[in-house]
């Protein structure tokens, strides 16, 4: 019996070993405390493949083998023989080492199974429950040692699940579960793949190393609201690649980009980086930033979103320069406190004006969410002072009915934006809020708030303070006989700080409705029955013998109707179904006097459609219109039937007065003509890609125009707009506006805006840039001017290279842009924003 292995051993196996039972060996044989692998004979395919153990249990049906199969069998002894080029084997996964299980039966469970098929790469048996799945391994020669290590020569491949490990030579040692492979070697999981001459892996603990990697890793990011799901696949090359873990790499004297790697035009150089998957976060010490073989970025230390999350660190430094502020170099660190909290610090250089500090603290919670900013220049070299501002915006959910805001804004000085901003929309304001509100939302029908209210004032007259306002609104619908009734109601604290010039006082509102709306599919009647009811009570009278102590009630009686056609109509080949719907409008008001009544916050609408079909001339309470006047329109709508979007709008409309004007606010003269001007609109997307808007106001007494605006945009493809406007008001504004965006030719891109007063004969606002869509990279430069007051002029330059996935280094125009050019397209996918963090 002691011969009998080695008689085995030098026996032929394909003389001997057909039709033979499989040979099952005690596990004490092979290493202690392991059950004994199932092995079955297997015919002699190219390249022999090996099924060894891994972490997780998984298990592979065999196939039928054809009759007869000459297949070599495999000694299991601690030593075995070098296999022929044309042997085969295959080994079942290996149960835990805690786990006893007999031979006997698995020999019995290997008997009862059919032979796999030529060339299968199938474990001989199944494994249980809590074994690792099964490992194979592949290769034109296979020798080694079973149970210990295997050795594959000759385009060697190892696969355990979705990884695949193939090299010219490899070495696998199943008791540590680890792989060396050496020539060509190709590691790939998924979409992600390293590459180099030698590596050494443990498969399942995901340790190990690589030497020389070239490395692709994608990822698929999380959206932001708005935007397309991507995937951000960082790669690069190395000295070395370290396995750390699942989705842990360490690299040494590595790069890392977001381009193609073949030959990125930028990427990041570090001599030590850290890619983190599972937290999507790297993080590089003594990295550099280069692009198109410059340095333009060093730091000693920094981490960065590999997906476009967000993650503490430097931000891109932000570059820019104005006629205000000299050069402007902004330097953000991005701290990524808590995934509800998060603070931006901004030390800011401007060489016209000195270090300003500025800082940004955003927070959510489950019922509230805020802003806290605050800006610090301790000495403006220009001015001489210290200049600063700060803002509060936080929005609270008390209960599920009751709400609370707060908006809180202060600069130091007027003319604190002008100076240190580049943005017209900032440059430009004149009031800043600061309101705190509760709002009540009692039902679907009503609802209550109460709110305190001032205004910092940068330029002009400072508005009244509201010290409180309390309102109740209702709108309650299918009361009795089918009526709707309505409540806006209102009491306001008026205070003004120049007290000698302004009144001070209170008012209360109460305007009651009541409605009886009849609608059906071709037609609507809306008649309205209200009491505009007011009380003021005044600390002064607002003129010399005046009252204190003002009542006023004004009945307002309206009704609204309309009728709608529809047909079927095809223009320039295309079916539409087009509508034609008349409306009246009618409303009739008393007047009262009003003449002693304080103007707190109220002012004349503009005239406009919108206008037309509302009961009062005036927004507030101070003044209530007297009115008996009705308003005819005529509108006719194309409407697509695929989607039902609306293509085409025209509309024409005149309101005509049988009274003259008797209320009016202090110094507007007095409506005595008994017809309004004339309205008329176009409107609409006249083609797939061309869109109109146009508005004319005429005044048929003096037989002329009043106001007259045109607005045409060509938009053929993404990226590509052209856009024409002019306005003109009689006597106020006669200015032209231009703005396209078009590519130039290869990549580069041309972006531009120019409004010329033409009453004036000045450019009031002017902007002209150039974009390069670089592939994985955008540059933008772009040139910003606009006129602050008629005097002054506010010049700016914003420059800025977008690497894709990881940095926008410089000032971002395209904010400016997208506010600017109706139908500018960002000509690159959204990158993260930032270079160690997102926006």
């Amino acid at each position: 019996m002691k011969l009998l292995p080695l008689l085995l051993c030098c026996m032929s196996g394909s003389a001997l070993a057909g039709g033979m039972p499989a040979l099952v060996v005690s596990p004490d044989l092979v290493r202690a405390r392991t059950p004994a692998p199932a092995v079955t004979p297997q015919p002699a395919p190219a390249r022999a493949p090996v099924a060894s153990p891994s972490r997780q249990a998984a298990a592979a049906a065999p196939t039928p083998a054809p009759s007869a199969p000459q297949a070599t069998p495999v000694p299991t002894q601690p030593a075995l023989a070098p296999a022929p080029a044309s042997a085969a084997a295959v080994v079942s996964p290996v149960r835990p080492l805690d786990d006893s299980v007999s031979a006997a039966p698995a020999a019995q469970e290997q008997d009862a199974s059919p032979l796999p098929a030529p060339g299968t790469q199938t474990a001989a048996a199944a494994p249980a429950a809590g074994e690792r799945e099964a490992t194979q391994v592949s290769a034109l020669r296979i020798r080694g040692t079973r149970a210990v290590e295997l050795v594959a020569d000759g385009e060697a491949e190892l696969q355990r699940g979705d990884i695949t490990l193939t090299a010219d030579r490899l070495l696998y040692r199943e008791v540590s579960d680890e792989a060396i492979a050496e020539g060509n070697v190709r590691l790939a999981q998924g979409t992600d793949e390293i590459t180099g001459p030698a590596a050494r892996i443990v498969v399942g603990a995901r340790t190990g190393e690589f030497e020389s990697p070239r490395y692709a890793i994608t990822r698929r990011s999380d959206p932001r609201a708005g935007e397309a799901p991507r995937e951000v696949t960082g790669s690069g090359e190395a000295e070395g690649l370290y396995f750390e873990g699942e989705n842990q790499y360490r690299l040494r004297n590595a790069t890392w980009t977001s381009c193609r790697p073949e030959d990125p035009d930028w990427y990041v150089k570090a001599r030590d980086l850290h890619l983190d998957y599972d937290s999507e976060v790297g993080t590089m010490r003594h990295g550099t930033v280069v692009f198109k073989d410059v340095p333009m970025l060093w730091v000693p230390w920094a981490e960065f979103p590999l997906v476009g999350r967000r993650q503490s660190g430097l931000l891109a430094p932000t570059v820019g320069t104005s006629n205000k502020t000299g050069l402007d170099i902004t330097q953000p660190y991005y701290w990524n406190i808590a995934p509800n909290y998060d603070a931006t610090l901004s030390p800011r250089f401007m060489s016209r004006r000195g270090l300003q500090l500025g800082g940004e603290f955003r927070y959510l919670g489950e019922d509230h969410a805020g802003e806290l900013r605050t800006e610090w220049l301790a000495n403006d070299r220009v001015s001489g002072e210290s200049r600063s501002l700060g803002a509060w915006q936080h929005q609270h959910r008390i209960t599920s009915r009751l709400y609370a805001s707060l908006d809180v804004n202060a600069v130091s000085d007027d003319e604190y934006f002008e100076d240190l901003s580049s943005r017209v929309s900032v440059a430009s304001k004149v009031n800043l809020l600061r309101q705190g509100r509760l709002d009540y939302y009692g039902a679907d029908w009503w609802s209550a708030s109460a709110l305190v209210q001032r205004y910092q004032t940068l330029s002009g007259d400072e508005p009244y303070r509201k010290l409180p306002e309390l309102r109740l609104s209702a709108n309650r619908a299918g009361m009795a006989g089918g009526t709707t009734w309505a409540l806006e109601s209102h009491y306001t604290d008026f205070e003004h700080p120049e007290k000698t010039r302004y009144v001070n006082g209170s008012r209360l509102v109460l305007y009651p409705q009541v409605s009886l709306p009849v609608e059906r599919s071709g037609y609507f009647i809306i008649p309205k029955l209200g009491l505009h009811y007011t009380k003021y009570r005044l600390d002064d009278p607002y003129i010399a013998g005046g009252r204190t102590s003002i009542t006023r009630s004004v009945p307002i009686f309206s009704i609204d109707s309309g009728l709608i056609f529809e047909r079927e109509a095809s223009y320039f080949g295309n079916a539409y179904q087009q509508t034609l719907e008349p409306r009246v409008f009618y409303v009739k008001a008393p007047d009262r006097k009003q003449d002693d009544i304080p103007v707190f916050d109220t002012a004349r609408y503009d005239f406009s459609f919108a206008q037309m079909f509302s009961e009062s001339a005036y927004s507030g309470s101070d003044r209530v219109a007297d009115a008996d006047q009705i308003t005819v329109a005529l509108s006719s709508r194309l409407i697509d039937p695929r989607n039902g979007a609306e293509r085409l709008r025209v509309a024409v409309g005149q309101r005509h007065y049988f009274s003259d004007q008797r209320v009016a606010l202090p110094g507007e003269p007095l409506r005595i003509d008994r017809r309004t001007d004339f309205l008329a609109a176009l409107s609409g997307r006249v083609t797939a890609t061309t869109t109109l808007n146009s508005a004319w106001q005429y005044n048929p007494r003096d037989s002329q125009t009043e106001r007259f605006n045109f607005g045409v945009g060509w938009q053929p493809e993404y990226a590509k707009a052209i856009n024409l406007n002019y306005r003109w008001t009689r006597g106020v504004l006669r200015d032209i506006d231009v703005s396209a965006q078009w590519p130039l030719g290869g990549r580069w891109y041309g972006v531009g805006r120019v409004t010329r007063s033409i009453r004036e004969n000045r450019v009031t606002e002017a902007i002209a840039g150039i974009e390069y869509d670089g592939g994985c990279w955008v540059f933008r430069a772009v040139a910003h001017r606009f006129a602050t007051t008629t005097d002054r002029v506010t010049q700016s330059l914003f420059l800025q290279l977008e690497l894709n996935g990881l940095a926008s280094i410089g000032s971002n125009p395209v904010g400016l842009l997208k506010r600017s050019v109706s139908g500018y397209g960002k000509i690159n996918e959204p990158g993260s924003g930032r270079i160690f963090g997102t926006d």
